[in-house]
């Protein structure tokens, strides 16, 4: 397969020095990246800022923004077969970014527009052909929101994950697909985690 993942987060400039952005360590991304190429399949790989390591053995996409990354998916996912979206995406930006450095003193307001669905967006735009998987990163478990998330972007698979995965090295995953079926994995590495990930992706096929 052509897969193409999306990894770590966007930063949304409020001036040249200070941005919006989300806790994100990549880890997740990295971790199937790695695992996709282990199974020989052709890896694009689209990255927020992020300060790790990653594997030669693959195409790599360098963005800031998450006006760029929407741009790259667009560009890149019609040559691929699967978009595993695993970067976490800053829902809101400032509406309108200071092109000098912001001096310091007294209170402001910061006034926030929402930055586009990048997901649904590729979900829109799929052929029969291709599949999208996404994440979703919630406070308390919600499968009728997490469910109508993947009717909404039309998603073949959904990884619902609690908060605690951010940063961390392990996570307990339910993986909600779109025919239906509900797959609760127990808390394992995100290494162990992505192999089981790619796998159900090719099952997709």
């Amino acid at each position: 397969m052509r897969i193409l993942v999306t990894a770590g987060p966007t930063r949304e400039p409020i001036d040249p020095v200070r941005y919006i952005g989300n806790r994100s360590s990549g880890k997740m991304g990295l971790a199937l990246i790695q695992s996709a190429i282990a199974a020989a399949h052709q890896v694009t790989a689209i990255l927020g800022p992020l300060s790790i390591v990653l594997p030669a053995q693959m195409r790599r996409v360098d963005v800031e923004t998450s006006a760029q990354m929407l741009e790259a998916v667009i560009r890149e996912f019609s040559s691929h077969d699967a978009l595993i979206m695993a970067a976490a995406v800053a829902d809101y930006r400032p509406v309108a970014a200071s092109a000098a450095k912001i001096a310091r003193g007294g209170s402001r307001t910061l006034e926030l527009e929402a930055t586009a669905d990048i997901l649904a967006a590729a979900g829109r735009s799929k052929r029969p052909d291709q599949r999208t998987i996404g994440f979703s990163l919630e406070s308390t478990p919600d499968s009728a929101r997490v469910r109508d998330k993947l009717w909404q972007k039309k998603l073949d698979l959904i990884v619902y994950n609690p908060l605690e995965t951010i940063s961390s090295d392990s996570i307990q995953a339910t993986l909600f697909y779109a025919d239906g079926r509900e797959e609760k994995l127990p808390s394992r590495p995100k290494g162990e985690f992505a192999d089981i990930l790619i796998q159900r992706v090719a099952g997709l096929f």
